[in-house]
This record gives C-alpha cells, sequence and structure tokens, in this order.
C-alpha cells in the first residue's frame, strides 16, 4: 500500500545545506543550517551596498561553497499581514539574489519566507543573553536569519516541501535558462 502526502507536503526531507537572509536598508544578516537541517548557525553580518550589490555577490559565493540546496529570504510582513516598504525591499532583494545565483550557475532556490517578529525576538533573545542593546547592532541580523531559517526547516520538517514563495530567477520568468536545463553549466 502506498500513502501520498497532502498537497504541499512530502514524505520525507531532503538532505541539503540551507541559507537564511534578513534583509535591512542597512546591514544584511546571514545564517546556514548543516545538511540534516539540524542547527541553523549566525554566519555573517555584511553591510547592504545596493549601488554595487557586493553583500549579493558574497552571499552568493556563500551558497556556492557551502553547496546550498535553497535560500530563504525573510519576508516582513505587518502583524495583519499586509506587506510595507520592507517586505517590496526584501522582494527585490530575493530577485537579485535569484538572478545572481542562475547567472553563476549555481542551482539554488530562492525563496521568501514570513518573518514577522523575527528582529522582535533577536532583540530579545539577546537582552536575555546579557548582551546590552548598544552591542545588537552588529549581531542582531545574524540572530534574526538564524530566526529565518529555523521556521523554514521546522516546516520543512513537518512534511512541507514547498516553504514559503519561490523567487525565480528572472530568466526563467522569460522563457530563458531553466535549473533543470541540460545546456545549464553548472
Amino acid at each position: 500500500m502506498t500513502t501520498s502526502a497532502p498537497e504541499g507536503q512530502s514524505t520525507g526531507f531532503v538532505r541539503g545545506v540551507r541559507l537564511g537572509v534578513d534583509v535591512g536598508a542597512v546591514r544584511v544578516g546571514l545564517a546556514a543550517c548543516d545538511p540534516d537541517g539540524i542547527l541553523a548557525s549566525p554566519v555573517r553580518t555584511l553591510s547592504r551596498d545596493a549601488a554595487k550589490n557586493r553583500d549579493i555577490r558574497l552571499i552568493t559565493l556563500e551558497a556556492e561553497e557551502r553547496n546550498a540546496i535553497q535560500l530563504f529570504v525573510g519576508l516582513p510582513r505587518t502583524l495583519k499581514g499586509t506587506e510595507t516598504a520592507s517586505a517590496e525591499l526584501a522582494r527585490g532583494y530575493a530577485a537579485r539574489l535569484a538572478d545572481s545565483l542562475a547567472n553563476a550557475g549555481i542551482a539554488c532556490e530562492v525563496r521568501l519566507v514570513d518573518e514577522r517578529l523575527t528582529t522582535v525576538e533577536a532583540h530579545r533573545s539577546l537582552r536575555s543573553a546579557g548582551l546590552s542593546t548598544r552591542d545588537h547592532r552588529r549581531v542582531v541580523d545574524q540572530v534574526a536569519a538564524v530566526g529565518i531559517l529555523e521556521h523554514a526547516l521546522t516546516m520543512l520538517r513537518r512534511g512541507h516541501d514547498n516553504v514559503g514563495e519561490l523567487v525565480p530567477p528572472t530568466a526563467e520568468e522569460h522563457g530563458g535558462i531553466h535549473r533543470d536545463d541540460p545546456n545549464r553549466s553548472t
């Protein structure tokens, strides 16, 4: 007898490194997990470089070095679920990341995931760890990225294989090279 999972759910966790990204206007937090999705850890805080996208290139390199299979970008929404200018910033950033990964030949999905209250939780965790509010700035984005990644991993472990909203590279949207195209360079 075979069983099938409900739509949006799978029958098993796919192994692979995943990255979490917390995007801000000034800084970007980056987190990563082990291939089994057991532990999400902070990686670094990058300065946001909207002019030259150096931060996006560094995240692309990180994804390549770690052989990441998915990258989760936090999508800030209000408590009512509406999107603001911060959500628009995150959507644009995720699109640039998807394009950068595709242009580098890296088959790593970019997905937007709800990140309501992750920064609030990050500040709370840092306060309870005894870090002064003044010192939060240098690590809060990493801690928020860990929260984003942990949320996605929890959903994956619960059997959801389509966590968040897929952000396809621009080339894919316009009939260009697809992730599974055999002519795509790897």
